[in-house]
């Protein structure tokens, strides 16, 4: 009895992790999609052709596209607003907060174009629901904006709608900015609407923001400060498993993390710790991963009958890494 119930709370999370990952591959089609198509005729099957899915695995997850976007753009806006808030420090000044989470917001929309489009350019056209969610996102963004007030010189404090226009002036400037550039649609694989960087609009912004509270002269300062350096490293995309041409399973994850975990892994080493017994099917499985570019072996030299030593590629660290983070 005690291992029928270990055997199916296991299976049961065999399906919770794959779920997980075949939600993130729909989530990370429906970015490219409304990045290529736009966000207001998104349908099924612009979702699942890019995921690489079937419609029953689409419909075990969303009931609708409308249901699917939304999620996306929850799932857009949690990152974008985990991104500013641990950048924005309470017992900081105003205007340094202000500077630190606007920094961290526009690197973000330069790190992810797709969600940055579905951010502030489709939510626009997603329909009522999206649009809902956007001034809820938005709202708290205002009311940090509106601290400023604090900072003004008494009698000299800007009228209360201030906060409400600043935001939606910002908005304008990144709207255009996220428009211009890339073509909107692209089919051959480079990222679709990438657009230019935004990281390099913090100052003039920031004079936006602090101008209507500390007036043209702080505005001027904030055009004379020296911008941030960019990160040293760009994180990958959020469409990591959306770009891959396979179906992935709860064995093909193992597999990943085995060879993650234990670098230099033969064909029997990765089959025992993954769970597959048979050798004919963990060399099939192996080589389509090899195939795609996930793994190498590794193994020098590379005599006839010597074991191989299988490795993640960057690609296969980079798709390991968003499995681990989403299941």
């Amino acid at each position: 009895m005690a291992g029928e119930t270990a055997s199916v709370a296991e299976d049961g999370l065999k399906r919770s992790q794959v779920a997980s990952v075949q939600r993130s591959r729909i989530l990370a089609a429906t970015f490219q999609a409304c990045a290529e198509r736009g966000a207001a005729g998104l349908s099924v099957a612009d979702v699942v052709e890019r995921a690489g899915i079937s419609r029953r695995t689409f419909y075990e997850l969303f009931d609708s596209s409308e249901d699917c976007l939304l999620a996306a753009l929850d799932h857009a806006i949690a990152l974008a607003g985990e991104r500013a808030l641990a950048a924005y420090d309470l017992d900081a000044p105003w205007r340094r907060r202000m500077r630190a989470s606007l920094t961290a917001l526009l690197r973000f929309l330069d790190e992810q174009p797709q969600m940055a489009r579905l951010l502030v350019v489709e939510s626009l056209a997603a329909g009522p629901r999206a649009f809902e969610r956007r001034a809820r996102a938005l709202a708290p963004v205002a009311a940090a904006i509106d601290e400023g007030h604090r900072a003004a010189r008494k009698g000299a404090e800007p009228p209360p709608l201030t906060a409400e226009g600043i935001v939606g002036g910002v908005l304008a400037v990144l709207h255009r900015r996220i428009l211009e550039g890339a073509p909107r649609s692209t089919r051959s694989g480079a990222p679709a609407a990438s657009g230019p960087r935004v990281s390099p609009l913090l100052n003039e912004l920031m004079g936006m923001v602090v101008l209507p509270y500390l007036g043209a002269a702080a505005a001027h300062a904030e055009l004379e400060q020296p911008l941030p350096k960019p990160p040293p490293k760009t994180p990958p995309g959020p469409d990591a498993l959306a770009r891959l041409n396979m179906r992935f399973t709860y064995r093909t994850m193992r597999v990943l993390q085995t060879i993650a975990e234990q670098p230099g892994a033969s064909n029997r080493q990765v089959g025992r710790v993954a769970g597959i017994d048979d050798p004919g099917q963990i060399s099939k499985l192996l080589a389509r991963l090899q195939k795609i570019g996930l793994i190498e072996n590794a193994a020098t030299p590379q005599e006839k009958g010597a074991p191989n030593a299988w490795a993640l590629t960057s690609k296969g660290a980079e798709i390991q890494r968003t499995i681990a983070a989403q299941a």
